[in-house]
């Protein structure tokens, strides 16, 4: 995996555990020297379980056909979309992802932003930047019975509508995968895309990118919006048609849009994301960063060792979970 998330996510005392635990047969390799080093070639080869994360390169079918006894592979990041061919589900090898611990700042992210979205917090702070003084007071929906939109109730929605709980606020919800009565459940009222976009206050978007969901929210939702709404994506760029929302945007300044992702990452020179006034665009930091990192390895550490004990994993990703998952 990349070295700089290895040295963050499996810290010294994680791999003290570890350490316990196993033989290492190998230290920390990089996809060059998985194709190219024969020492970690045949290492390789004697690999039972295989720890990895961010970085890491997608497992191919030269790197399955190199390690004939692996059992295990423990991935201490989000999604695995990437990294596992179809035909790795023939192999019979667990694989565990910390996606769960990815999900938790994330939410946090997601649910300030929410807050801070309903006291149209973003318009004031803009505004006095820019002018040097303080903008009109204008109507706000406030954090008191408003209504927040919810798309897809995926590991951070999920949570998010968790961390929503104990606030007096409407929390509406989208997610086919999910049934009506477990979002009533969750406190979540089910509601269509529509319904959403019309009647939140607030509208957070948490889907996964798969092809149904590329450029699922259009320009045309999004102008649904109510006077002064907020839409937050923490999701991927590409859910959003990016040139109509922008399209939007520009003509409704009464919008705010805060962007922690973007259909490009950076967005191009030039792009009208850094120019718009109602956009707020920060770089893809919501998820684990810097010492947030070290619960998704810590979150590994305890998988395998349930592994081991021959235990039920809590963190097990089955083919047909991989579909609803970010």
């Amino acid at each position: 995996m990349d070295e700089t998330f290895r040295d963050l996510t499996y810290t010294s005392q994680a791999l003290a555990r570890l350490g316990e635990q196993t033989d290492w047969v190998s230290a920390p390799l990089d996809s060059a020297a998985l194709r190219f080093d024969p020492v970690a070639r045949a290492a390789l080869a004697e690999t039972e379980v295989l720890f990895s994360g961010w970085g890491a390169p997608a497992f191919d079918a030269d790197f399955f056909n190199s390690a004939p006894k692996l059992r295990a592979i423990f991935y201490a990041g989000g999604s695995i979309r990437y990294l596992i061919p179809d035909f790795f589900w023939e192999r019979g090898i667990s694989i565990s992802s910390s996606y769960g611990m990815n999900a938790r700042p994330v939410a946090c992210y997601a649910v300030g932003s929410i807050l801070l979205g309903l006291k149209h917090a973003w318009y004031y702070a803009r505004h006095a930047h820019v002018e040097g003084r303080f903008p009109e007071r204008r109507p706000m929906p406030g954090t008191y019975r408003s209504t927040v939109g919810l798309v897809s109730l995926s590991q951070v929605g999920k949570r998010v509508a968790e961390l929503l709980a104990p606030h007096d606020l409407l929390r509406l919800g989208y997610d086919p995968c999910w049934s009506a009565d477990a979002m009533r459940e969750l406190g979540v009222v089910p509601a269509s895309l529509e319904e959403i976009f019309s009647r939140s206050d607030v509208v957070s978007l948490h889907l996964p990118l798969i092809p149904e969901t590329i450029g699922l929210i259009t320009g045309r939702l999004i102008n649904s919006l109510p006077y002064g709404a907020t839409l937050i994506n923490t999701a991927r760029g590409m859910v959003v048609n990016e040139r109509e929302m922008l399209a939007v945007l520009a003509a409704r300044p009464d919008l705010t849009a805060i962007l922690d992702v973007t259909a490009e990452e950076p967005p191009p020179a030039g792009s009208p994301l850094y120019r718009l006034p109602n956009v707020m665009l920060t770089p893809h930091i919501a998820g684990s960063l810097e010492g947030e990192c070290a619960r998704m390895g810590e979150c590994m550490v305890e998988e395998f060792a349930r592994w081991l004990a021959g235990r039920p994993l809590h963190w097990s990703i089955s083919r047909e979970q991989l579909q609803h998952l970010a």
